[in-house]
């Protein structure tokens, strides 16, 4: 998952940039609104951090700027205003959900896990597709009740494609949902994550649970539509 932190105060901006990616989130960041506005139409996201204090562009306009341009991924604002207005316009202009500074990293993740479930279509912090089960908040998938050892970014990939079962998903969507701005790409670098996610997945090759549609990417085949669980 790919997050974009729009963060004027350089202090807040690197504590977001520092947890985020210690979650395995591919990160950008931008110190102002206009920088933010620009990594947003540019780059494909799953989630926006957005201070609604922003030099150059405030927050609120810049949020009113991404839904007008269509742009549909979750925004949760940063305020340190204690007004209740302020919450309101930035609910209203687009955004999704508030944390109110000072905050505590644990809220802003369980917030952020949240929303990107919501966007998803999933309620419930664990999907299941027959014999997996991903949780989204502790980032572990299980074949039945044994754990899977996977790496951060097979982790991620296998997250991504669940959350997009039933459609195909190209070797550049992906590229570009794993990796922030400022890394190095290399789009070959996926088949082996795909090779190995196969492998510990489906050893015997039986449920073919992650399919190649030639000449456009990857499908995954355990669930069209993920079914929500209880579990966390």
């Amino acid at each position: 998952m790919r997050i974009l932190i729009v963060e004027d105060e350089d202090h807040i901006r690197q504590q977001l940039r520092t947890a985020m990616r210690r979650q395995n989130y591919a990160v950008d960041v931008a110190k102002d609104g206009r920088e933010g506005l620009y990594f947003a139409t540019e780059y494909p996201y799953d989630l926006a951090i957005i201070d609604l204090g922003l030099p150059e562009i405030s927050g609120i306009t810049l949020i009113k700027e991404l839904r007008e341009n269509d742009k549909q991924f979750p925004i949760l604002i940063l305020t340190a205003r204690s007004d209740w207005q302020d919450k309101v316009e930035g609910l209203e202009a687009g955004a999704d959900d508030y944390v109110v500074k000072p905050f505590q990293m644990e809220e802003v993740n369980a917030r952020i896990n949240a929303l990107l479930r919501r966007s998803a279509g999933s309620c419930k912090p664990s999907m299941s597709f027959g014999p997996l089960t991903i949780n989204t908040t502790s980032k572990v998938a299980l074949i039945g009740n044994t754990e899977m050892t996977l790496t951060s970014y097979e982790y991620n990939t296998l997250e991504y494609l669940a959350h997009n079962a039933g459609k195909v998903v190209s070797k550049t969507e992906l590229t570009e949902h794993l990796y922030s701005q400022d890394f190095e790409r290399d789009s070959n670098v996926i088949e082996v994550f795909i090779g190995r996610l196969r492998k510990k997945i489906d050893p015997d090759n039986q449920l073919k649970a992650i399919v190649t549609v030639r000449g456009q990417g990857y499908r995954f085949m355990l669930g069209a539509s993920p079914q929500n669980s209880l579990s966390t």
